[in-house]
């Protein structure tokens, strides 16, 4: 799975000109799901996103979490996160998850949230969607599960 991730001060989600979620501070996540992943990869990712301390301390340090500021979460689904741009100029999708297993992994992850104390807003998978945030410093980072997962944790 691939999520980029926004520190934002809001954010909201349209379709068709209706806000179908809208929060203030906190993430903005905009997931993208891989053939290969899993109930354990949304779950891994789940729990990395919201448990991420990039919100600034007294002292001006990244160093809180949701948790500490209130944060909200807003989950967007983004398979042109799978766009491959190698070759000519028009992407190439294929490497994004088949839309089944992509709506599954994405509801599961929405399930993933809930369970951690986060209930996100979100979008709709598949529907074609008007994102408007307003990022926070901006900080935003590239969580790709690939590269987390595959990587030896530190004790």
């Amino acid at each position: 799975m691939r999520a980029v991730l926004t520190r934002v001060k809001s954010a909201s989600v349209a379709i068709d000109g209706e806000t179908v979620g809208s929060i203030g501070q906190g993430f903005l996540i905009l997931l993208g799901v891989g053939p290969e992943d899993t109930e354990e990869t949304a779950r891994f990712l789940a729990e990395k996103a919201l448990k991420l301390r990039i919100f600034e301390d007294e002292n001006g340090k990244m160093n809180l979490g949701l948790e500490q500021v209130g944060g909200q979460v807003l989950v967007v689904s983004q398979f042109t996160l799978y766009g491959n741009c190698r070759k000519g100029r028009r992407p190439s999708f294929t490497e994004a998850a088949p839309p089944e297993l992509g709506n599954h992994l994405y509801e599961y992850f929405l399930e993933c949230c809930t369970r951690l104390g986060y209930p996100p807003q979100h979008g709709q998978f598949g529907a074609d969607m008007q994102v408007h945030s307003v990022n926070d410093g901006p900080v935003t980072l590239i969580l790709d599960t690939q590269q987390l997962m595959d990587t030896p944790r530190r004790t």
